[in-house]
């Protein structure tokens, strides 16, 4: 059994710092082009270096995304990008087209190739196979169970690194090859683009009554049949660790910068927590609660995990309300407004390392260090008096319940 190495989503850069403060091994992320998630921020050339600096400044690893299936007047485009990315000093690369696969290994050698779970590796052999031709690393398909995932390891080269999803959205189509988006929306969902039809609620239509809408309902409320479940494995470390597990992944590129934070905190406590062989935290365990995510199920990892029918809706019970920027040793920190709160309201504090503590807000002040009752304008600055020190990048927030 060996400690699993934790991998974070980073969509931009604030969540790429938010991912490395919380305490993650590695992040991934996308540049401008053939990445999985357009709608991500993603970085620009100039931003991708200073990205990949930044993250080995502390020790964590960049890996890129190359995982969309490119056309012939984009694939000329590629020798250039991959050498861009090699420059820039990016660790691995998640790919999913053999030709580009083959390109990276030719126009960026220094880099580790990373087989994309797009290519739905299920059994051994395909394992094998990615190996023989180079790969470090496969993303084994989602739809794996754990005694699969066992025997993957069991039956392929140790130097081969076996990566598995951990937590976050599950699609309803093998592996996210899924052409529901492109019928109905245009979209490519394969090409970085998925309009997410699979949540919406549908209806029936008779074929001579066009316009007139017949509610399919499972009760009262309607019914998402395609509706799935979001993964979480954080109460299964161990078995993951146990079946020979490499690497975990949070998915959620496109995601917030305070999902980022505070999934890769709780796992990143709770993986040290299994390693040394003590219970989980429930303090830690607690706080994928604290994000906006839909009903939990543990994958395909013991069984099929079933369709969530009743809505389609997240479970949003918590709103951050401002970012800690800088501390001084007697708790005065510069925040960063993020939605509105005033003197006198309950919040949570919580941070890189910090265990959660509530405060009762008491004395905040502008950047000029006048009194306030109520930062108003998004991004303002000011001041907040905390009961003690705390890092950069801790989270103030607070309860509510914002689920649609």
């Amino acid at each position: 059994m060996g400690k699993l190495e934790l991998l974070s989503p980073a969509g931009d850069m604030e969540r790429l710092k938010m991912a490395v403060a919380y305490g993650a091994d590695a992040v991934y992320l996308a540049g401008t082009a053939f990445g999985m998630r357009s709608f991500a921020g993603n970085f620009s050339p100039e931003e991708l270096p200073q990205a990949v600096a930044f993250a080995h400044s502390h020790g964590v690893k960049v890996h890129v995304t190359v995982n969309t299936m490119p056309r012939n007047e984009e694939v000329t485009d590629l020798p250039a990008y991959l050498e861009q990315l090699q420059d820039a000093g990016v660790d691995a690369l998640i790919l999913a087209d053999l030709g580009a696969f083959t390109l990276a290994g030719r126009y960026a050698p220094k880099c580790q190739r990373h087989i994309s779970t797009q290519q739905s590796i299920a059994n051994y052999e395909c394992a094998k196979a990615w190996y023989d031709l180079g790969a470090t690393r496969v993303v084994l398909a989602r739809e794996c169970s754990l005694d699969e995932v066992r025997t993957i390891r069991e039956k392929t080269p140790k130097e081969l690194e076996i990566e598995t999803f951990g937590h976050g959205a599950m699609c309803v189509s093998y592996s996210g090859r899924c052409l529901l988006s492109n019928y109905m929306t245009g979209r490519d969902s394969n090409r970085g683009a998925c309009a997410q039809p699979c949540r919406y609620q549908y209806a029936l239509v008779e074929e001579k009554r066009p316009g007139e809408y017949f509610p399919v309902f499972e009760d009262e409320k309607g019914t998402y049949i395609l509706n799935s479940k979001d993964m979480c494995m954080i109460d299964h470390l161990k078995d993951l660790m146990d079946a020979g597990v490499d690497c975990i992944k949070i998915e959620g590129r496109a995601k917030s910068a305070y999902y980022a934070a505070i999934v890769t905190g709780a796992y990143r406590h709770c993986i040290d927590d299994v390693a040394a062989g003590r219970a989980l935290d429930p303090v830690w365990r607690d706080e994928v609660e604290h994000i906006s995510h839909r009903v939990y199920s543990t994958g395909f990892y013991y069984g099929f995990p079933g369709q969530y029918t009743e809505h389609s809706r997240y479970v949003r019970n918590w709103q951050v309300v401002a970012i800690v920027e800088s501390c001084d040793e007697n708790g005065l920190a510069l925040c960063s407004l993020r939605n509105k709160f005033r003197t006198g309201d309950a919040l949570e504090v919580v941070g890189p390392d910090l265990r959660p503590f509530p405060i009762t807000v008491g004395n905040m002040y502008t950047a000029e260090k006048e009194a306030l009752e109520e930062p108003r304008t998004p991004q303002m600055p000011f001041y907040i008096q905390l009961p003690c020190p705390v890092p950069p990048l801790t989270i103030l927030r607070r309860e509510a319940d914002l689920s649609p």
